[in-house]
């Protein structure tokens, strides 16, 4: 009988053990006394709030009664009035929730039991990683409930999770404020490297001398909007600049290209470079002249540091990735992408197209900042420039910006591509003629000046130059930079296999 007692007691102890430890499995991060430190030392210090405001939010507290409780020391704040146990009550008692919280006892309790504020900032920054552990936790449950229903798609649902991902990590990314001194030695090093290169150069060259003049090169962490309307030539205009950045200056970048597949992109770049008109790279029907050029200044392209990702629909979420990876492995130093309106924001809830358009502007921004380097977007123009009559009719405007608002706004600067010559218009007014020429009109410059460049474009090898360039070939084989890999190819970032490099399927040479 005993042995049976003693077996009923441990299994019984057992029992409520496993019990325990079921519910402590499914215990969500938290920290209720932190909580209650943090409440009272915010009753007690009047400069307490202004040290948390940026960190703490109401639903940063796990317990509901907390989160009414900081609700109203933030209403007080927020209108400029003193915050103590008398105000806090009075708030509370005024939005009908004093009762609530345990009423005027507790809000005594909490602040009795704090001596000081002295260590609120740790305290806060305790509460807001569990906050954002639960967050996590709320992300993961939904996705795993959703990837079990056979009903969902799983491509939709990748999506959705990417964005939602996103949408967290932005929410929670802060930058601390930084003492000026170290900001002003860099400021001197940049300034004393760009006393040291011709021309004043302090970014990333263009390739083009005028442009250069204006820009001094693309700038780090800046955000660059170029626009035009179909057949302008604004792909042509990235892809000269992207040749001219990789293959003249060996300065690695990176191309997004939704539009185009990575083939197309290759033989518009062998155009360029070889001088072989785009109809016979996709004929074929080349002269044994142009194939003799296409043999010897296709080099010129092999082993340059471009790397291509054709990836269609590519979402904010899944540029960040890529894009980190490709400045930690590749060291690039430029981004481009052809074009911003094909990108989309997945995952989000937006009420419009504009309004999504905002938040793929303003995260290509916040990229570029972060990676401290510039990014160079296309984008469209609406029809209005159309509509109207004339040379500065057609002249394109910001306003012309699809899905403007945002675009204009967050952009550092913002390059049109214009060639009055499709609208049969050949003369600017001021004597130069514009017959096979294209202006590029810099309408947006946050730290220069705005004017145009006037630049030679070829139509036929979809290539834009100096107006003084007469041929970009290389006049003798010790011009030629060294030989090496083709160009990368779509990031897909599976497996152990160098995601940008291509099979020899891939480009047809």
């Amino acid at each position: 009988m005993a042995d049976s007692n003693n077996f009923q007691q441990q299994k019984k102890k057992k029992t409520s053990s496993d019990t325990f430890d079921k519910a402590m499995g499914h215990l969500q991060p938290q920290d209720l006394d932190i909580e209650r430190v943090v409440l009272g030392a915010l009753m007690i210090d009047k400069d307490a709030f202004s040290m948390i405001s940026e960190t703490v939010r109401p639903e940063t507290f796990y317990e509901p009664r907390h989160q009414k409780i900081y609700n109203a020391i933030q209403t007080l704040s927020m209108n400029e009035k003193p915050v103590d146990i008398m105000t806090v009550t009075d708030e509370l008692k005024r939005e009908g929730t004093l009762e609530d919280v345990g009423g005027p006892a507790y809000i005594v309790e909490l602040s009795s039991n704090v001596a000081s504020s002295a260590h609120i900032e740790y305290h806060a920054h305790i509460l807001a990683q569990k906050f954002l552990a639960r967050q996590l936790i709320s992300f993961a449950s939904k996705i795993e409930t959703k990837a079990f229903d056979e009903t969902v798609d799983v491509d939709e649902l990748m999506q959705e999770a990417e964005g939602n991902l996103f949408e967290l990590s932005q929410k929670n990314m802060k930058k601390d404020y930084v003492q000026i001194d170290p900001v002003i030695s860099k400021a001197v090093e940049i300034l004393q490297k760009a006393s040291a290169t011709s021309g004043g150069m302090t970014g990333v060259p263009t390739g083009f001398d005028k442009l250069d003049e204006k820009t001094s090169g693309w700038q780090n962490s800046d955000l660059v909007i170029i626009a035009g309307r179909p057949a302008m030539g604004k792909t042509s205009f990235a892809l000269s600049l992207a040749k001219n950045i990789a293959v003249d200056y060996r300065i690695p970048i990176a191309f997004f290209s939704l539009e185009m597949n990575n083939v197309q992109l290759v033989n518009r770049l062998i155009s360029n470079v070889c001088e072989i008109p785009g109809n016979k790279m996709l004929n074929g029907q080349l002269s044994p002249d142009e194939w003799e050029r296409l043999d010897k200044n296709i080099r010129r392209l092999q082993g340059s540091p471009l790397y291509i990702d054709d990836t269609p629909g590519l979402s904010i979420f899944e540029l960040r990735t890529k894009a980190r990876r490709l400045v930690r492995e590749k060291g690039v130093k430029i981004i481009m992408i052809d074009y911003l309106q094909l990108m989309n924001a997945n995952g989000m809830r937006f009420g419009s197209r504009q309004e999504e358009v905002s938040k793929i502007s303003q995260s290509l921004k916040g990229l570029a900042k972060e990676l401290d380097i510039p990014i160079l977007a296309l984008s469209q123009l609406n029809r209005t420039v159309e509509n109207r009559e004339g040379l500065d009719g057609k002249r394109p405007q910001l306003s012309d910006l699809r899905e403007s608002g945002a675009i204009e706004q967050d952009a550092d600067m913002v390059l049109f591509v214009h060639r009055p010559e499709y609208y049969h218009i050949y003369d600017d007014g001021k004597g130069n003629d514009l017959h096979g020429k294209a202006q590029i009109i810099i309408a947006k410059h946050r730290k220069g000046a705005t004017g145009d460049v006037l630049l030679t474009f070829r139509g036929e090898f979809t290539r834009f130059q100096n107006p003084d360039e007469e041929s970009p070939l290389p006049t003798s084989p010790s011009d030629e930079p060294p030989t090496g890999e083709i160009l990368g190819s779509r990031v897909n970032g599976g497996g152990d296999e160098d995601p940008f490099a291509i099979s020899g399927n891939d480009v047809p040479f």
